[in-house]
């Protein structure tokens, strides 16, 4: 009699296999998703309405409430969660690969099954990264300004840039912050394309994603800086850019996912 033990282990998923990129490459990449967003330009621009409303919300509280120092690390650690904000923009763009022209309500289907998949592990990742980028402004501020409570943003603004202890705590939070930022774009840049389009682990899908950005460092970082740029020049019209900006970073996002992974075999 057969028992488990005889039976033949079922494989599971092939591991991705990465490709090096070009920087013309990133280049096709971010014209495809300027493609993509004129193609399905109202599911776009009302997911980046969301998330230009999560900033403007965002800023509004933090100087409602006396906090108005914590505007700056705020939108640059929302920088950080942008990648899993743009996860229905992933699949807007895979559904006009296969010739099929989105909706909606299917996007907003696609995006809610994630709760059963690792996508939402990715995002708990993404989360949790952010908790700890706002930590470290907080320790930084205590290590080099002190608890001290600032009455208004331009009393902070002119402690920052004005004083010693203000001008480290600005160095070292950049380099600290983009320490943090580029061991988060290692882990997601990749990551939530491929969980959005196969079956497979989470940790699985931060390898692959490490992968790619090993494989090709140059054109990665380049992509990196871009996102970063776009999204700074998209906040400054009160935020209201980013109904562009985030769509097309998405879309285009989704392109540099397909030239970095091959296809499954």
């Amino acid at each position: 009699m057969a028992t488990i033990l005889d039976r033949p282990a079922q494989a599971g998923p092939a591991a991705p296999v990465v490709r090096a990129i070009t920087f013309a490459d990133v280049k096709d990449a971010l014209l495809a998703g300027v493609q993509d967003f004129n193609r399905a330009p109202v599911i776009g621009a009302l997911l980046g309405a969301i998330y230009a409303f999560g900033g403007i919300l965002i800023v509004s509280c933090v100087f409602a409430l006396d906090l108005g120092y914590l505007a700056y690390p705020l939108f640059a650690g929302s920088v950080l969660i942008g990648p899993f904000v743009a996860a229905g923009l992933y699949d807007v763009s895979r559904e006009l690969e296969a010739g099929r022209q989105p909706t909606l309500k299917g996007v907003f289907s696609t995006v809610f099954a994630q709760r059963q998949r690792e996508l939402g592990w990715m995002a708990f990742v993404t989360i949790f990264a952010f908790i700890i980028w706002m930590y470290q402004v907080r320790l930084l501020l205590a290590l080099f300004l002190g608890f001290a409570s600032f009455g208004t943003f331009s009393e902070f603004l002119h402690v920052v840039f004005t004083t010693s202890d203000g001008l480290s705590f600005l160095a070292v939070g950049h380099v600290v912050g983009a320490a943090l930022a580029l061991g988060l774009f290692s882990i997601t840049v990749v990551s939530f394309p491929l969980l959005m389009d196969r079956d497979l682990d989470v940790v699985t899908a931060m390898i692959t994603s490490v992968q790619a950005v090993l494989a090709s460092p140059g054109p990665m970082i380049f992509w990196g800086l871009i996102v970063v740029a776009l999204l700074a020049a998209g906040a400054v019209p009160v935020f209201l850019g980013l109904i562009v900006v985030l769509p097309v970073l998405g879309h285009a996002t989704w392109h540099l996912y397909r030239k970095a992974v091959a296809p499954v075999a």
